[in-house]
């Protein structure tokens, strides 16, 4: 019972976010912590040839699904150490990062490893990155399609979520990045 309770309020978060009600005043990024280095107005905008050029990193989402008894958050995220080291290793100055728009992020499903965001933002599998708004906290993705306008919500993995510091039961609003 208490899952189907839980399911319910993640679902209704998510339909809010997806149809704008409740989002934050978009008060731009808070450049902080070690993985943030580009405030996202200052980027240039993504073409979508550029979004089919950049290529999904398999190793962000090569993690084994979880054990059908997993519980608690440890137990459901299944990436390793290395994994996480790599989508949290910061943006090096090199990189020709492209903004791919703000979304507001609720918690996908627990059960799908790896490190991703499904968002309308993009029309292709890629790679990118996202960033809390909150605390400036990034972390590499692979971004996948799902059907809706640009301005509808998205989802995101446990991991992910846990790497940006985000909360699991709130929605969070992330600048999304072509790239890693």
């Amino acid at each position: 019972m208490k899952q189907i309770i839980i399911t319910t309020a993640l679902l209704s978060l998510s339909a809010c976010a997806r149809f704008g009600f409740g989002q934050p005043n978009d008060v731009g990024p808070v450049v902080g912590g070690s993985t943030a280095v580009i405030a996202a107005p200052d980027l240039p905008e993504a073409t979508e040839q550029e979004v089919a050029a950049v290529a999904p990193d398999p190793v962000l989402t090569s993690a084994p699904p979880p054990p059908k008894a997993a519980k608690t958050q440890e137990a459901l995220d299944t990436t390793t150490a290395e994994q996480r080291a790599q989508a949290a290793a910061p943006v090096t100055p090199a990189a020709q990062s492209k903004l791919l728009g703000t979304t507001i992020a609720s918690l996908g499903s627990p059960s799908e490893p790896g490190f991703w965001l499904k968002t309308p933002l993009v029309k292709v599998e890629t790679a990118g990155r996202v960033t809390n708004k909150a605390n400036g906290k990034s972390s590499a993705v692979t971004l996948i399609p799902i059907d809706g306008p640009v301005t509808g919500g998205s989802r995101m993995s446990l991991p992910a979520m846990r790497l940006i510091e985000a909360s699991l039961t709130d929605l969070t609003e992330v600048d999304v990045t072509l790239g890693s």
